[in-house]
């Protein structure tokens, strides 16, 4: 039997890259998938890859910064699938300036994104889950949920040009202390990811083309340096950037029956690199 048989997750910004491999990994080990992404596009795309792996998916395409989202992602899940087991607050994007050139727009953007869409999520998601948790204890069948909290390295130890960013990050790691705390008695794993340089759209090198992302109206760079690359590169134990399936496996560590008893913690999956 699969391990995440009969499991219902969600997984925002699941369209591509990391989040995208995050939704076939769970959808691999038998999880049904809601899948978000700001196109229909991407999320169909995910959508039909699921479908090939013989499990189901639920597409919820929209702005996760919106009020509403979190609302209708939560009950996409239930109405669809019956229930919600594993949540992926996943989704975000860097905005980089140096302070002094950082405008509030890029500032709450970022805060937006990384910390007030996750809050949003899981705000909509604690009813269902209190009542489905008392129900399961009063039928003597304690189910276990997992939250899995996306945030970075930046959000641990800052970095130059991300001052929002690692704001948006490191108060991911707040809130995921602050749920474990919370939802503990429900029988909730709340636990976070800190990624590394994984290689995707975000992190590819300046110059090889498509590295503006559309979010809304705004067009952002998106790309690193190569230089700053191959330097990444010396400074990682592993000698490489990971790829989204790596990045995928740290997350589904965390979603299994073997990490039940781990909550509250922050796991890095950066290649042995630490800042």
């Amino acid at each position: 039997m699969k391990k995440l048989e009969g499991k219902v997750a969600l997984v925002t910004g699941s369209g591509r890259g990391i989040g995208q491999a995050i939704a076939l990994k769970l959808a691999s080990e038998g999880a049904r998938v809601v899948v978000n992404d700001l196109d229909e596009g991407p999320a169909n795309e995910t959508a039909k890859r699921i479908g090939e792996l013989g499990s189901e998916a639920a597409i919820v395409a929209g702005d996760v910064t919106k009020p509403d989202f979190g609302d209708r992602i939560v009950r996409a899940a239930v109405d669809t699938f019956g229930g919600l087991d594993i949540i992926v607050n996943n989704a975000g994007y860097p905005w980089d300036a140096v302070i002094q050139k950082m405008t509030d727009e890029q500032w709450y953007a970022m805060l937006d994104v990384h910390a007030t869409a996750p809050f949003r999520v899981l705000r909509a998601a604690a009813e269902y889950i209190r009542v489905a948790a008392k129900r399961e204890k009063e039928e003597g069948r304690p189910v276990m949920r997992k939250v899995v909290n996306v945030t970075s390295i930046a959000g641990l130890y800052g970095n130059a040009g991300q001052a929002a960013y690692s704001a948006g990050k490191a108060a991911v790691v707040g809130l995921t202390k602050t749920m474990a705390k919370e939802w503990g008695r429900y029988n909730v794993t709340v636990n976070a990811v800190a990624f590394g340089y994984i290689q995707t759209r975000i992190t590819q090198p300046i110059g090889s083309g498509g590295e503006v992302a559309q979010v809304g109206e705004r067009e952002i760079k998106m790309g690193i340096q190569p230089e700053f690359i191959q330097q990444m590169n010396r400074m990682i134990p592993l000698g490489r950037g990971g790829t989204p399936e790596e990045a995928a496996g740290a997350v589904y560590l965390l979603c299994i029956p073997e990490s039940d008893y781990i909550s509250g913690e922050v796991v890095l999956a950066s290649g042995g690199f630490v800042m």
